[in-house]
């Protein structure tokens, strides 16, 4: 799934020349998740998604290193996150690609709920996805905002019977970004 990404990032970028007023790069993004669970709540961000959207051909794909998130209740905690459960030394990346459902007009601004639907890869499991986004068109610049939610289990991540009460089987995420056109 990696190589994928790469391969449909590659073909973004080198796309630059010809569809440079439809391409956008993720400028700044951060994603979010929180456990809520009965007896610990534990949060956690990235700064580190990278990413390109196509908005002529309604395409995306986004990539996030897994290891990047900070936060936590603890520096064990997170060492925990990333050896125990996400096992980042095997799987380092989350990706997300795909394609937006809505029209998408960029000679408009305003704000635009949309659903992107595509493959969504965490732990070396691939779930097809449909995930609601808002866009805000700026003209050369646009911000997205989603929130969904992510079950462990969906993604063959198991949570030992020690700490069930203490980390959720279901994660809420949040994705906030900027996407600015490139250059022609």
């Amino acid at each position: 799934m990696v190589k994928y990404l790469y391969v449909i990032l590659a073909c973004f970028f080198a796309a630059k020349g010809a569809a440079g007023q439809s391409l956008f790069e993720v400028n700044k993004g951060i994603v979010r998740f929180s456990s809520v669970a009965p007896h610990e709540l534990i949060t956690a961000e990235s700064k580190e998604l990278k990413g390109a959207l196509d908005s002529r051909k309604k395409s995306f794909a986004f990539k996030l290193p897994i290891a990047s998130f900070k936060g936590f209740n603890s520096p064990l905690q997170r060492e925990h996150f990333n050896e125990n459960y996400m096992e980042t030394e095997v799987y380092p990346f989350a990706t997300f690609s795909g394609k937006i459902i809505e029209d998408l007009d960029i000679g408009k601004e305003g704000i635009y709920k949309v659903r992107a639907k595509g493959r969504l890869q965490i732990h070396g499991v691939v779930q097809e996805r449909i995930i609601n986004v808002e866009i805000n068109n700026k003209g050369r610049e646009m911000t997205f905002r989603s929130s969904f939610i992510i079950s462990l289990i969906d993604h063959s991540i198991k949570i030992p019977r020690v700490v069930y009460d203490k980390l959720a089987p279901d994660i809420k995420v949040s994705v906030d970004g900027i996407l600015n056109q490139t250059a022609q």
